[in-house]
């Protein structure tokens, strides 16, 4: 049984992944232990009041853990439960049914981008993306393997070459409906415009935190300086593109209340803006769709997109087929 499957009052005896696992102080001054466990399609909370010091080593983040208890849904704090825990036994679990990700192969991920790759025509932005994304490079083993985010859109590993992917493939189709687009710089700055999440995040056990470089600089400059290091390192690498492309890193989250220390002010990095945030916004509704319920047509208050999403134009077994995807 999946999570999204429990219902309120519903006894379990299965296994779990632990997402997060944190020591409070107790209001008598001893210590509890909150724990965030679930699997691929959502998660609830479990607070273990007893023995919390016991289980701080078996239930670490990014363990798996096999639980018994009943499932409930508080009406204030949402799903959680009443548990006991044990280790899981070995081959007592699918480790695809605990860890999500990429509805499609990296390797075909990975042929795609090169693919797209060798459709930039501009010399030196092919010489750019080949430092960073070329085939053995650090950087793109870095890449292939990397999430997206901590939570909301493609939070896994091979997530970001996902996003990347998805982003650069709908600039590339738009860029020849708009007149005045310089497509290269466009579908080069797309591909490029999250390689600061490299530094930002750190995938452990299937656990994504960030990082001590993403809290104190941030991603957007972390991504800055990576490239501005790899097209200094290319000789007479033209300027104009430059300032080009490294614009697009700067403004991708389109405000300064966003992050981004300039909003977009060029055709292309308005276009990899626009685009990007469509790709996590459409991300977050597959994260919703995978933890909805059978038979529910709504999911429940999501923060990324600003109330809950609908799924009731789709039909039962499509949603099914996109799930076991």
């Amino acid at each position: 049984m999946l999570v999204r499957d429990l219902v309120d009052g519903q006894e379990f005896d299965q296994v779990f992944l632990v997402r997060a696992a944190e020591m409070r102080a107790k209001k008598d001054g001893g210590q509890f232990l909150k724990l965030t466990i679930g699997d691929r399609t959502g998660a609830f909370t479990v607070n273990l009041w007893d023995d919390a010091e016991a289980h701080r080593e078996l239930c670490r983040a990014g363990s798996v853990v096999r639980a018994n208890g009943t499932f409930t849904v508080d009406p204030k704090w949402g799903p959680q439960a009443r548990a006991r825990f044990t280790a899981a036994e070995p081959g007592s679990y699918d480790e695809a049914e605990l860890r999500d990700g990429p509805p499609r192969s990296v390797d075909l991920m990975a042929s795609d981008l090169r693919e797209l790759v060798a459709t930039v025509r501009e010399p030196a932005l092919q010489q750019l993306l080949e430092a960073l994304l070329g085939e053995g490079t650090p950087t793109w083993e870095a890449f292939r393997t990397a999430p997206a985010a901590k939570y909301y859109h493609q939070a896994y590993v091979h997530g970001l070459l996902e996003h990347a992917l998805s982003v650069a493939q709908a600039v590339s189709a738009i860029s020849a409906t708009f007149p005045g687009i310089d497509r290269d710089v466009a579908v080069t700055g797309a591909l490029l415009h999250d390689i600061g999440k490299l530094e930002a995040y750190a995938e452990l056990d299937g656990i994504i935190e960030m990082t001590d470089a993403g809290k104190l600089i941030g991603e957007i400059p972390l991504g800055y300086y990576r490239i501005r290091r790899a097209i200094e390192e290319l000789p007479g690498f033209p300027p104009e593109l430059a300032q080009a492309v490294l614009h697009i890193i700067l403004s991708h989250h389109g405000a300064l209340e966003h992050g981004s220390p300039v909003v977009p002010a060029t055709r292309e990095a308005t276009l990899v803006h626009m685009i990007d945030n469509l790709g996590g916004r459409l991300g977050s509704f597959d994260r919703l769709e995978r933890e909805l319920a059978p038979g529910a047509a709504w999911s429940n208050f999501d923060r990324a997109i600003g109330g809950g999403a609908f799924f009731g134009g789709v039909s039962a077994d499509l949603r099914e087929r996109r799930s076991a995807a």
